[in-house]
């Protein structure tokens, strides 16, 4: 139950009133007061974001309890401090931790790392996962926005300036009305790309990474398959891309097949790069690219050359720099 009235940002009584009556004839869940998850002007968009919170809270207060239930009282009696990471990137008592502050703490985690581990500013951060990719940009600073749109719905609530677009690892590989395709539908982890060796896999950006040879099965653990014992199977990502080849792009190779493929969501992440700084007046040449995720150092070389950028660093923790950047993160309270 979401709680909004005009003018609570100031005189918040009456929603207090609201809410306790529905605790009184008899109402179980989630209860939240605009005046208490953001008291500020704009209704709408104040009424937006206790709606998000009272959507998402529920899910973030049942994953406590099945955390805390692992771990004797000291937890709950604060003896022991537990902290989760806001959209913000800073560290809140996981007793204030509501869902609109959540909705971008696995990427801020990101932010944080390359933020205090790159060695030269300005920065671009590029964190490339499975399913889409988030850029940000530091210069010393970190850089928040205080209303966000996210799948359609206005936020008001602290947040990093990240920009997400809808290209991973996992974004499928089309061939539309004459054009290639990258996403923004995902094969996700299961079935996942053809090479994970699952029924029902489908053709994505790690496979023709796989089919230039930017991916070793040598170097990756055994892991795949139905049975989760297998290597990556990079003739069937050929195979399965050989197929799509003759049906609609006989007049390419299945190497340049691939190669297009790549450049299409090289492109598709670029424009989020370019809207951080060109569009903002900053020297774009002058950044250094710090790429990260499970994805993002096969990218990074050609998202450099095709951005001007000459300075590409890679964290020897990479793979799991917003786990990282989260233990280097400073607590933070909000005062309004």
């Amino acid at each position: 139950l979401a709680i909004c009235f005009m003018h609570s940002y100031t005189y918040a009584e009456h929603e207090i009133a609201v809410g306790k009556i529905a605790h009184e004839i008899g109402f179980k869940g989630q209860i939240s007061l605009s005046s208490q998850v953001m008291p500020m002007v704009k209704m709408v968009s104040r009424a937006h974001t206790a709606c998000a919170a009272a959507y998402l809270t529920p899910k973030i207060t049942s994953y406590l309890e099945g955390f805390l239930a692992g771990f004797d009282d000291g937890l709950r009696s604060n003896r022991v401090p537990l902290t989760f990471i806001q959209s913000d990137g800073g560290l809140s008592p996981y007793q204030k931790f509501g869902g609109h502050h959540a909705i971008l703490s696995g990427p801020a985690g990101g932010v944080v790392g390359y933020a205090k581990t790159t060695p030269s500013l300005p920065v671009i951060g590029f964190d490339m996962g499975g399913t889409s990719t988030d850029v940000s940009r530091y210069a010393g600073r970190y850089e928040h926005v205080l209303e966000t749109v996210t799948a359609g719905i206005s936020i008001q609530a602290p947040q990093l300036d990240i920009q997400t677009v809808a290209a991973g690892g996992g974004s499928r590989l089309f061939f539309q009305n004459g054009m290639l395709v990258v996403g923004p539908e995902s094969a996700g982890a299961h079935p996942g790309p053809v090479c994970y060796r699952k029924a029902g896999g489908m053709l994505a950006v790690t496979d023709a990474n796989a089919v230039l040879g930017r991916l070793l099965p040598q170097e990756f653990p055994k892991i795949f398959g139905e049975s989760e014992n297998e290597p990556l199977n990079v003739e069937a990502s050929k195979e399965a891309l050989e197929a799509l080849r003759l049906e609609h792009a006989s007049n390419y190779t299945l190497e340049e097949l691939a190669y297009g493929y790549l450049k299409v969501a090289n492109e598709a992440m670029c424009r989020p790069i370019r809207n951080l700084t060109q569009m903002k007046g900053f020297d774009i040449t002058t950044h250094t690219l710090a790429c990260f995720g499970g994805a993002g150092p096969q990218h990074a070389c050609s998202m450099a050359q095709a951005l001007g950028m000459s300075r590409v660093y890679i964290h020897k923790y990479g793979g799991v720099l917003s786990a990282y950047g989260l233990s280097m993160a400073d607590a933070v309270s909000d005062i309004q």
